[in-house]
Order: structure tokens, then sequence, then C-alpha cells
């Protein structure tokens, strides 16, 4: 697998699930999955002498894995208090024989919470991977209790109430201090509310390799992929020309430090030149705190025919000249990085949707989702209720590279093939962050990398210098775009020549 690790939607793990039931001699994958997280439990959960457990059973499978985790922890002299909130002859069959085999051992099941009575921890199998619906009723009510006993709680394959597809919560969810997840990594376990809710994820595999199973379409970009994308060490014999030149057009009236943002972004992650077009008519000649920037006029700019790649968009404005410099930069054979206003001028101008559909040249857009319903003609709530169906259709609608920034970060390159970032925190909640994003991706590409390389390992380092800024400050309050320049440069340093980080 070259250390790749999948992702897979509900429908694919169904497949692979159908797939190990063809085998001959198929496992029990719900008893292997019980065991799993019945020792998880053991080693994690119950320790330093708590021995008292609520375990929900839900109506499908996920409660199957419930009564076997019941079922051990009960013959390892635990105090187990089951609920069960579905009707036996309505079971699955697996999960059927799971209720069986917990009944034959002994074990009693309570169709509600007991009122009078305390547990030092809480098992939730209530619902797993194919919960589409909003909780209702005696669900609902279960969810809230348990989120209000401030207990730990471990969840089974994904926190009950949480899209294991999308990272939606529908009505309510469990909140898990961790979450052991089965055969493989979902991807709403890391984006959207996913991370919010899961708490700790621990895989368990179950001794199944899905990716000889089923082909995934969608990985996760971590620190060991981001490893694989890095540019090799310089040389001794290197000059400024190896590295290649950034040009940047934005900063209107007012708006001038996004541009600025994004260009010291590009210098300080190793391009050997960035000029910034402003666009302002009082645009500054010199940034006397990063005089390293060269400041040519924006039209002048566009002239220059020894520049690596573009980035169009941080403070642009909406102006008509601006729209004039963005189809400019489109119809340019450049690497094209674009960000905020350009998105915007393009969702609004169908000659510049058509302009971009048609460039031969690698584009790169960079929308968060308000950017993205914009370019996609639809409300903000439905770009997040399914992050990764809109971000595959903007790659796929304008022949681009998108990243759908957030939380969990969407990665999608034109040919279908996606990625989930891990990295990042609350801290890039603030003003110039995305800009200083688009810095990283233009700067990686005039140093010769492809689109889909630069793009992922950008996106990497982006949320993984707030990571360690986060460590730096004890928090996410107050970390700032500036902030995150300097940390992803030393990250990458440390990265590229296996220093300690």
């Amino acid at each position: 697998m070259n250390n790749l690790t999948p992702l897979y939607s509900a429908a694919e793990i169904e497949e692979i699930q159908r797939l190990v039931a063809a085998l001959p001699n198929p496992p029990s994958l719900m008893e292997r999955a019980g065991l799993a997280a019945a020792k998880v439990a053991l080693n994690r959960l119950l320790i330093n002498g708590k021995s008292r457990v609520l375990i929900l059973a839900g109506p499908g499978n996920n409660g199957g894995d419930a009564f076997v985790v019941a079922r051990y922890l009960q013959a390892w002299w635990f105090n187990v208090t089951l609920v069960f909130t579905g009707k036996c002859d309505r079971l699955p069959s697996h999960a059927k024989y799971a209720l069986e085999a917990w009944l034959n051992i002994g074990g009693s099941i309570l169709s509600e919470i007991p009122v009078k009575k305390s547990w030092d921890a809480v098992i939730d199998g209530l619902f797993g991977i194919n919960l589409t619906t909003d909780l209702k009723g005696k669900y609902l009510e279960l969810v809230n209790t348990v989120n209000n006993l401030n207990l730990p709680v471990l969840s089974l394959d994904v926190p009950s109430g949480l899209n294991s597809s999308t990272g939606n919560v529908h009505g309510a969810a469990i909140h898990a201090t961790m979450t052991t997840t089965f055969i493989c990594f979902k991807p709403g376990l890391i984006t959207c509310y996913g991370p919010e809710y899961c708490g700790e994820i621990l895989l368990c595999n179950l001794d199944i390799d899905p990716f000889s199973l089923v082909k995934p379409h969608l990985q996760i970009l971590d620190q060991i992929y981001a490893k694989k994308l890095l540019p090799s060490p310089r040389r001794a014999n290197s000059h400024k020309g190896l590295f290649g030149s950034v040009g940047v057009i934005g900063g209107s009236e007012g708006m001038t430090g996004a541009a600025l943002l994004t260009g010291t972004a590009a210098l300080k992650l190793g391009a050997g030149r960035v000029y910034i077009g402003l666009v302002s008519n009082n645009a500054p000649r010199v940034d006397s705190a990063q005089p390293e920037l060269m400041f040519p006029s924006a039209h002048e700019l566009l002239k220059f025919n020894h520049l690596s790649c573009l980035v169009v968009g941080p403070g642009l404005g909406v102006e008509a000249d601006a729209c004039l410099m963005l189809e400019h930069a489109i119809q340019s054979p450049l690497s094209l990085v674009l960000d905020a206003d350009a998105l915007n001028l393009i969702a609004s101008n169908s000659k510049l949707t058509h302009q971009l559909q048609k460039r031969m040249a690698p584009s790169i857009l960079t929308p968060h989702p308000a950017e993205a319903a914009h370019l996609l003609n639809m409300d903000t709530k439905i770009v997040q209720n399914d992050r990764m169906a809109a971000t595959k259709n903007l790659a796929k609608y304008f022949n681009c590279y998108v990243v759908l920034k957030g939380i969990g970060s969407i990665c999608a390159s034109p040919n279908g093939k996606c990625y989930i970032n891990t990295s990042g925190n609350p801290g890039l909640s603030s003003a110039g962050t995305g800009d200083v994003l688009s810095g990283f991706i233009s700067a990686l590409l005039a140093q010769g990398m492809d689109a889909e390389r630069s793009l992922l390992l950008a996106v990497y380092l982006h949320g993984a210098a707030a990571d360690v800024l986060l460590k730096e400050h004890g928090g996410p309050i107050g970390m700032t775009a500036s902030e995150v320049i300097n940390s992803a440069r030393n990250l990458l340093n440390c990265l590229a020549y296996e220093k300690k980080i």
C-alpha cells in the first residue's frame, strides 16, 4: 500500500464486508470487532480499578458489536449494564446471534438507562456507519442522556449520530472520548464535525486488508504521506533562479495586507523571487518589514516572461479592472492559484468560468465553504452537508485542483483523486491564513513541484505549522497568519532535512 492510509465510504465498506463474507470459511467480523473493542475498553477505559460499564446496543449490527463487547467484559469480571433499544426479532442475523450468546452466559438486557445507578464508563453501540436520518424520540434522548453523564465514552466504529461518510450530525451525536473504528478509517471521522465528536480514533483492522478488496478513491493526508511530497534538499551550488519566481496580484484599496501575506508566505517557503502587483492606487513600492518583496504594478507584472506561477485573488476586489487582470491571468500559460475575490469573480462571470475550464496549464482553487457555494450556485449549508461531493464537483466542473478549506480540509484533483488533511486547528480561524496558504502553494509550484504535490504539501504544512503554534501558545486563541508563515518555514526545513520537530 506504500504507506497510504485509505478512507472508505459506508457503501464501500459494505462492499468490503460482502467480499469478506464470500471468502471460503469467512471470519466473523462482528466477533472480531467486539473482541477488539473489548480489549480497548480493558486497556484504555476500565483502568485504575474502574469496573462498572454501561453499554448501549442499538437495533442493527452496531448493536451486535456491543453484545459481543458486553460478553467479553462480563467474562473478564466487569460489572456490565446493557441497554438494548431494538427488538430481538428484528435484529440482523449476526446481531441476533451475538445477543443470544450474551443471554446464554447469563447476561440481561434493559430497555432504558436506569436512573438510580452509576458507572465508570460508557460504551456506545447504538448506530454505526449506515445512519442517514436524524435521531428522534428515545434515541435522541439516549444520546443526550449519555452526553450529560460526563463519563468517558468509547464509541464503536463511529459515534452514534455522526454520519461516517460526511461528518455531519444527525440531530445529535455521542461525544466520544475515543472511537474504535473497524476495518478502515471513514471520511466522516476526520472532516466536518467528526473531529469534535470522535475523540481519539483507534483503528482495529480486524485482520482485513481493505486495499486488496476495494480500490480506494480517497486517502488521508498526514505527516507520513506529506514526507513523500517533500522537495529534495538543496544543493550547495544553488542560486535564486533555481527556485522560481512567484507573481501575486491583489491588494485593492484597504486590502493590501492580504497580498503582502501571500507574498511573504511564498518567499519564506522557498520561492527564489516574489513580485506583488498591488491593485490599489496608493500601493506601497516597498514593504519595510519584508524588503525582499518586489512591487511592479499589477499590469507590468502580467507582462513578465520569467514567472513560474501566478496567485490571483488575495484582497483583489471585484472592480472591472480586477476582472480584466484575472482574465489576463487565466489566459496565461502559467500555473495559477486562485483565491478569495478571484473565486467570486469567476462565480459571477460565465466567460471567466469557460476560460478557466479550458485552461491547459494547472489551476488550483482554494475556496472556503461560502466561496465554494458561490462557485457551485448553492447554499453554503448544502456544501457543508457533503463536503466531499462539493469538492469533487468543483474539481470536475472547473477542471482544476481544489482544496475546500475547513476542519479536515478536502483536496481533489480533476482525475477524481481525493485526500482529507489531518493537520490544523481552530487557530487558523483568523484573518489572512487563507492568503498564507495560497502563498505556500505558489512557492512549491515555483520550485518545480507539480500542482497536486504542491497543493497537498502546502495544505498539510499550513495545518501542521498551526499545530506547532498551538503547543507553543497553549491554545489556539490569538494565532496570527504571520506566525503561521514562520512556523511553516521551520517545519518544512525540519522535515526536508530530517531534523527533530
